[in-house]
């Protein structure tokens, strides 16, 4: 399998956090969308930011930035969508996505998720971590996606499925376990006592 490109999802509405962009939040002297870069660009052949609205805001990272084809913030499928697209142009085949308030992801997390995908016709694989209650937890913004399903998947949404799981589990999606310890790597920052939470996890 050749390497994949990287998605960004920044396309959330941050309403816990009183709107705007959650990835410009600052933690540890960096904003939560330079942590992002910085762990996900050197495991990917190259990298795009999906956002909607004015991409001149996101000037400064030096991404190109793509653009939900879906209209009206149906969630995170639809950033994966646009990022398939933006990768068929490239002539890619997979890309991996993590999200924008994600600050601590493995930096081994595509290469793990290529690895669980081994053997896969259409690899996707969405990456988990162990739940006590659940026996574990899938992290559907952090997987690896096949562009060869984008269409398929572009009905589906037009079709109105919203869940991803919904969708990976239709294709015979794999998982990627990853340890949650010390912490859940794919901890997010969702509110401000996360973020709170996050700069003592520095």
């Amino acid at each position: 399998m050749k390497q994949p490109l990287g998605v960004i999802l920044a396309g959330g509405q941050a309403r816990r956090m009183g709107g705007g962009d959650k990835g410009r939040l600052m933690l540890g002297g960096r904003s939560l969308l330079s942590h992002v870069i910085a762990r996900l660009e050197p495991q990917v052949a190259a990298l795009a930011l999906s956002a909607n609205g004015d991409v001149a805001r996101f000037v400064d990272t030096g991404l190109p930035v793509v653009a939900d084809s879906v209209a009206g913030f149906v969630g995170p499928l639809a950033g994966v969508l646009a990022g398939l697209d933006w990768a068929h142009e490239q002539g890619a085949e997979t890309i991996v996505t993590a999200a924008a308030d994600t600050p601590f992801f493995p930096c081994d997390l595509v290469p793990r998720l290529m690895m669980a995908a081994d053997g896969m016709v259409h690899p996707l694989v969405l990456a988990a971590t162990p739940d006590s209650e659940r026996g574990r937890n899938r992290h559907p913004t952090f997987g690896l996606w096949p562009v060869a399903l984008r269409d398929d998947l572009r009905r589906a949404l037009e079709g109105g499925l919203r869940k991803v799981v919904l969708w990976s589990d239709q294709h015979g999606g794999r998982e990627a376990m990853f340890e949650a310890e010390p912490f859940d790597p794919f901890f997010n920052v969702n509110t401000p006592e996360d973020l709170a939470h996050a700069e003592g996890l520095l």
